[in-house]
């Protein structure tokens, strides 16, 4: 009876095993990191975590851009999801930091998401005009909204031009907020 006991309980501690490895798995980053943000929250996370008070019709803000001392590193290092802070960025964020494009992406048919919204993708700005970066907005958009692609533009693009002065230069926004 102790034998067959013991020989249950580490069947079903060998299950939970597998079980946790699978989840975790699961859970695993779908982005990898390639950046650790420093201890102390830097200048640019300041500015997101004000945008988010200040924006109620937005479901996220992140800044993209390679971290100053870095060579191709791009990456996200600050936003509303600080659990993502590191994420290599993808090629189009890529390519908007390198080109200075700019994404309109409406969602549509994304069967992963969740939220109805509308994300803008734009170059970031620091005080004299020069693209430094990337910043992506996402907009709640319920389907009674109305609101058109122009609409998002022309608000996205209000937005990031007001950082603009708030933003002397790139590496500012890594230095610790003030």
């Amino acid at each position: 009876m102790v034998i067959l006991a013991r020989s249950v309980l580490v069947a079903l501690l060998g299950t939970c095993a597998t079980l946790a490895a699978s989840s975790a798995a699961r859970a695993a980053p779908e982005h990898p990191k390639n950046w650790t943000p420093p201890a102390t929250k830097i200048y640019a996370q300041k500015l997101s975590d004000e945008i988010m008070a200040t924006h109620p019709e937005l479901i996220s803000v992140t800044f993209h851009g390679v971290p100053p001392g870095q060579a191709d590193t791009y990456t996200m290092f600050a936003g509303s999801y600080p659990d993502r802070i590191g994420n290599a960025d993808d090629p189009d964020d890529v390519d908007i930091s390198k080109k200075g494009i700019t994404i309109l992406d409406p969602r549509w048919h994304r069967t992963n998401d969740t939220l109805k919204k509308f994300v803008m993708m734009l170059p970031l700005r620091d005080a004299s005009g020069e693209n430094v970066g990337e910043i992506v907005i996402a907009y709640k958009n319920p389907a009674d909204s109305g609101k058109t692609e122009k609409d998002f533009f022309l608000a996205s693009t209000r937005l990031r031009d007001s950082l603009m002065k708030k933003i002397p230069s790139y590496g500012v926004l890594f230095e610790p907020g003030r």
